[in-house]
Order: structure tokens, then sequence, then C-alpha cells
């Protein structure tokens, strides 16, 4: 039966081919936002930052973001074959870098860009949001089945990455250490907001290195990596086309029935609940807060040691549903609102598009390569090995190359296996927070012991 109604209502709408110029420019949107509206708040916004006007506090910076963030997320949905590559992702970092470079913003927008971004610290709430919500949010039977059954080919193809990627990167005279922790870790870290950002906050307390410093050095690896992992997962897609009985056409396991964890994807599309994010705030804040103080204890960096804590509090089941759901909530107001404009931030504030460029060459996308195929490679066996289908599994390790939540969406995409998610979130932001401590831990022990060899070698030179 057709649904008549909907066509009664298309009927009264003007058709595509009718629209006018004036009606597609009143119907676009910018986010949320009607396109005439948003021109009158930028047309202000700028207006006030030519005239130096614009304030040097929270409001003006979120002012900068915003409207940046969520044009250039825009424009980079749109665009052909670039969406499928993380396009929204990709400009948003790099136009504002591009722009700074070729001096477009006056020092009244920088400075309300860098109060909110850097003295206000932004980046901590949206860390502490996403991971809260992330790993809170995540349903229990995903954090526990999906782990026992993806964390040893997870395991495998982190070593693998690391090894190989070292290795490669170390024979073309790249260095050992920037290698290790500089290309081949920031790719299999879990993405940009749950990776990228917490790793440059351990190695800034590590080092003493400033964070915005060590992002903008730590970006392209996750980028470009991103990029050929979504490759990968076309030619994986086209492979189990050809070889039926290498895919499980979506299925991971092997196994049918109970093991497919149909109801631990089911979406929760529950209504917002204002007091329950207001609840998932407090517990972000108190999880960052946690994660500062175990700091002082272990040593070990405190947004990294919050991962920690969450996973701990999901597997226990300590957290009262209201908050995970709260949590989770968040996470959603927080990564659908605020991904793309902190990506301007950075953009603006911490990828010195000279530092980057200079950083490519054709040693670091071997490199880089060498890691993504890696990590497929050993997924395909590995998995195939433990009653998996080696295509489906190859494309869930795939996304430990990936960048983050976004990373995921576009390499399942690419293969037409969205349902494959659940297992993608297991492998990207649990194996990422896996890499972050253990490569935080290893940095942290390799400096200390620089330290000491240059303390012995002051000794014997005064000797």
């Amino acid at each position: 039966m057709r649904d008549t109604t909907k066509e009664l209502e298309l009927e009264q709408l003007p058709g595509i081919s009718e629209l006018t110029v004036f009606d597609r420019f009143k119907n676009a949107k910018v986010g949320a936002i009607p396109l005439p509206t948003y021109l009158v708040m930028s047309a202000i916004i700028i207006a006030s930052a030519y005239l130096g006007e614009l304030p040097v506090n929270m409001l003006g910076g979120f002012a900068v973001i915003l409207s940046l963030g969520w044009l250039l997320g825009g424009i980079g949905a749109s665009i052909p074959g670039l969406k499928n590559f993380g396009g929204s992702a990709i400009l948003s970092l790099m136009v504002p870098s591009i722009m700074v470079f070729m001096n477009v913003f006056n020092q009244n927008t920088l400075d309300a860009a860098n109060m909110l971004m850097r003295e206000a610290n932004f980046l901590y709430f949206y860390i502490a949001c996403l991971v809260c919500g992330s790993i809170l949010g995540m349903h229990r039977k995903i954090l526990v089945q999906g782990l026992i059954r993806m964390i040893i080919p997870m395991a495998v193809a982190m070593i693998a990455a690391l090894i190989v990627g070292t290795s490669v990167g170390t024979l073309l005279g790249l260095g050992f250490e920037h290698t290790l922790f500089y290309i081949v870790t920031p790719i299999i870290a879990g993405g940009i907001g749950e990776g990228i950002l917490p790793l440059s906050l351990g190695y800034s307390a590590i080092t003493g290195i400033p964070s915005g410093e060590l992002v903008g050095q730590l970006i392209p690896a996750t980028i470009i990596g991103n990029f050929f992992a979504i490759i990968c997962s076309g030619i994986l897609n086209r492979l189990g086309e050809k070889y039926p009985e290498k895919s499980g056409k979506g299925q991971l396991i092997k196994f049918g029935g109970d093991d497919d964890m149909a109801d631990a994807m089911q979406e929760d599309k529950s209504p917002l609940d204002i007091k329950l994010m207001g609840a998932g705030v407090l517990t972000a804040c108190t999880l960052f807060i946690a994660g500062g103080l175990l700091e002082r204890l272990t040593g070990f960096p405190g947004p990294v040691l919050m991962i920690l804590i969450a996973a701990t509090i999901k597997y226990l089941s300590l957290s009262p549903k209201d908050v995970e759901k709260g949590s989770k909530q968040l996470y959603k107001f927080v990564s659908g609102n605020f991904t793309f404009p902190l990506m301007v931030g950075l953009g603006l504030l911490y990828i010195p598009l000279k530092d980057v460029v200079g950083m490519l060459s054709w040693q670091y996308f071997v490199v880089v390569i060498s890691v993504v195929l890696t990590v497929v490679l050993t997924g395909f066996f590995v998995g195939g090995k433990m009653n998996m289908n080696p295509i489906e599994a190859a494309i869930v390790t795939a996304c430990q190359s990936g960048m983050g939540g976004t990373g995921d969406v576009a390499i399942l995409s690419a293969s037409n296996r969205m349902n494959l998610m659940p297992f993608a979130q297991v492998a990207t932001r649990l194996g990422g927070a896996i890499t972050v401590i253990s490569m935080t831990s290893l940095l942290r022990f390799l400096f200390e012991q620089h330290k000491k060899t240059k303390t012995r070698r002051k000794r014997v030179c005064s000797l």
C-alpha cells in the first residue's frame, strides 16, 4: 500500500525543479541554523572582529569556532568523494590553518579563540565529555563480548603495527623514537578526540612540550592513516564480493542467533533529558578530576587514567543507568555540535601549516601505509583463525587506524558494513585507550632513562 499522505504533502510543496534560487537560499542551513540567519550572525561576528571589538572570552571564542566549524563541516560533508574520506574533519582542520598562514585573521580573533581553547581549557571539557559518554554510554554487552572476541586480533594488530611501522621508519632514516611516538602511535590511538588529544596531554606532562605543539605534530599521521584505511575498506568490500567464502556479509562472528548482539546494536531513541545531561556534565567533570588525583599517586597523565576509570566503572556496572544515559546524551550533544568547531580551534592555534607540511615526505607516507596495511592484514588472518569472517575482522581492525568515531563511519560506510559499528567502537575506543596508556608509559620510561643518562654523563665530565 502506497503512502498517500506523503504523496499529498509532496504535491503541496514546490518540486525540486520548481524551487527558485531564493527558495533554495531560504531553505539551506548551516548546521541547524537557516542560511539567511547564519549570514546575519556571521556578519555581526566578522564586523566585530574587524573592528577589534570581539570579546576576548568564551563568548567571543565560541562565536569564532562555531561559525567556522559548522560552515566547514557542512561543506566537507557535501563535497562528492571528499565526504567519504573525512572531508568535514579535514576542511575544519586545514582551512583555518591555511587562513592563519595567509594572515586572514587579526589578533583580536586569535585572542578570542585562544581564550576559549587554551585559557578556558575547552579542550579538556571536550575530552572529558567524549570519554565519559562514549564508554559509559556503550552497551555493556558490547564492552564484554566485543572486547573478548576482538581483544586478540586488536592486540596483535596493535603490536604488529608498532613493530612494522617503527622498523620501516627507522630503516628509512626517520629515527626510532620519532617514528614510534609521533607517526605510528597517533595512527592507532583512536582518533583525535579520544586519542590525539589525551596523547598530546600525556606527552606534554612527560616532556614539558606544550600540548598545542604536540597536537600539530600528531594529527597529520591520523588524517593520512584514516585516508588509507578507507581505501583498504573499499578494497576489502570488493574482495568479499569476489570471494564470498571469506565474507560474512556484515556478520563478524561465524555464529548466528544469540551471538549477533542485535539487541546491543539498537540505538536509544528516547528523547533528550536536560537534567540527565546535567548529570552527565558532573560525571565527566568528576572523572576528569579523579584522573588528576590518581596522577598524583601513579605519575601517569590524568586524562589517560580517566579513560581507564570510565572503562572500569562500566565493566563493573558501578554507575546508575540514569547517569550512563545522561553521559551518553551529553556525548551526543557535544560531539554533534562541537567536534568540527573544536577542530577549527585546533587548526587556528595548534596546526602551524609550515610545520605540518615540513613533516610530510615520501618516507612519512610509506610508514603510514605500512601501519595501515599491517593492521588490516593482521585482522584478516588472525580473525580468520578465531572463527571470525576474515573480511569483517579486517574491516574492524582497520578502524584502529581511523579518526575515531568519524573514521569508523567513513571506513564502515566505504565497505557497506555499518552494522559492525559496535565492534568498531570497541576496536577504536578501547584499542585506542590501550595504545595511549601503554605508549605514554613507554615514553615516560624512556624519558626518565634519557635523564639518568644525561646526569651520568655530566658527572663523568665533571670528574
